[in-house]
């Protein structure tokens, strides 16, 4: 009895060697599509900027809105004052 040589490749855990390799670049590209999604442009980092800065900005429009309010009152207490 002698060595007998196999035409099949090697496997590793009942998989081929095309197999893994298949597998090798499945798990990279998860990998960059995930951090795409944490850390690129479109990423969480930049939604949560954006929705403070909206938050930021409501509560400067509504102080805006009541300084507004607080000078038209002045106004038209100044025009009444005038006789307009």
């Amino acid at each position: 009895m002698g060595v007998t040589v196999s035409d099949n490749p090697p496997e590793w855990l009942g998989f081929s060697l095309k197999s893994m390799l298949a597998i090798l670049v499945g798990i990279v590209l998860f990998i960059w599509y995930v951090n795409a999604l944490l850390f690129g442009d479109n990423s969480l980092r930049a939604l949560n900027k954006l929705e403070h800065d909206k938050a930021t900005l409501a509560r400067k429009a509504h102080a805006l809105q009541l300084s507004n309010q607080k000078l038209q009152k002045e106004y038209f207490e100044l025009l009444q004052l005038n006789g307009e």
